[in-house]
């Protein structure tokens, strides 16, 4: 039986044990690799996710025909999920090349149409045993960080009525995190976040940015009610990093050898914010036993 699955039944195990699930971004078959065995060292449930920009650059089918063989590797399911999809039309098209699993990102749209396009993709997803995920207040850049930038961080009684008017399975939230290189001290709102969680607690909470989030506030933001965490930044660095040094270190030609260390430096990074999202989990196990 294939093992891509929908991530909301990801999300609600996750939900069940306390932790979270790693959404892990890749951009061509060594990243992709790298977060494979990070999985199978790991044990654990992962959701593998491409932007649009990556559709660009691979195309669906290699895309759906990679995380498919890559599923079979593993003993634990997983979803593949269209990561801040801008459209209906891109969910729509991932949805019928075979993801389990999309983001339709109305963020900077206003509340009534944020709530048409989320609904419309989930009405289209759901019929597929498609899950959606959707953002309320926006997750923006690092380099656009401004005290503007905190108008957009997501409220409770908003948060309520998104996910009754729509029906989607997760929902991203805005609470500190931003996308790219943090530039300085990151400070999440946890009372916020709880406030969300406790206003919407049968839908799981997603956090965007984590890349450079130390793992005591991953983990507290988990054991707050996130339960699934995006990575992409650390991962593309570690991995041009790697290149850059095995290109300088000598004049081999040979692909394989040269991305070699960059799949082993992104599977390590892979395999720690893997066991930062289960580790909550089996600390509170622990407790509790």
């Amino acid at each position: 039986m294939p093992k891509l699955c929908p991530s909301r039944p990801l999300l609600d195990a996750a939900t069940r044990a306390g932790k979270a699930v790693a959404a892990l971004n890749f951009y061509n078959a060594e990243t992709l690799i790298a977060h494979v065995r990070a999985a199978q060292t790991s044990n654990e449930s992962i959701i593998l996710q491409t932007t649009e920009a990556t559709i660009d650059y691979l195309g669906l089918g290699i895309i759906v025909g990679m995380a498919t063989a890559a599923a079979d590797q593993l003993e634990q399911p997983v979803a593949l999920h269209l990561d801040h999809g801008g459209s209906y039309e891109l969910a729509a098209r991932c949805i019928d090349a075979g993801y389990t699993s999309v983001m339709i990102d109305g963020s900077r749209m206003s509340f009534a149409d944020n709530c048409t396009v989320t609904r419309r993709v989930v009405e289209l997803a759901h019929a597929a045993g498609v899950s959606v995920e959707g953002e309320l207040g926006h997750v923006g850049q690092n380099s656009e960080r401004t005290e503007v930038a905190t108008q957009f961080l997501t409220e409770a009684k908003d948060a309520a009525r998104f996910v009754s008017e729509t029906g989607v399975d997760a929902l991203a939230v805005a609470i500190g995190t931003a996308h790219g290189f943090y530039k300085g001290e990151v400070t999440l709102d946890f009372d916020r976040l709880q406030e969300i969680n406790a206003a919407i607690p049968n839908t799981p909470l997603v956090l965007h940015g984590a890349s450079g989030v130390s793992a005591e506030l991953l983990r507290r933001s988990i054991a707050s009610g996130i339960r699934k965490v995006n990575f992409g930044t650390e991962l593309k660095n570690a991995f041009t990093s790697a290149i850059k040094r095995s290109l300088s270190s000598g004049d081999d030609i040979d692909l394989r050898r040269t991305f070699a260390p960059a799949i082993s430096a992104v599977e390590e990074i892979s395999r720690s914010k893997i066991q930062i999202c289960a580790s909550v989990g089996y600390e509170r196990q622990t407790s509790n036993s």
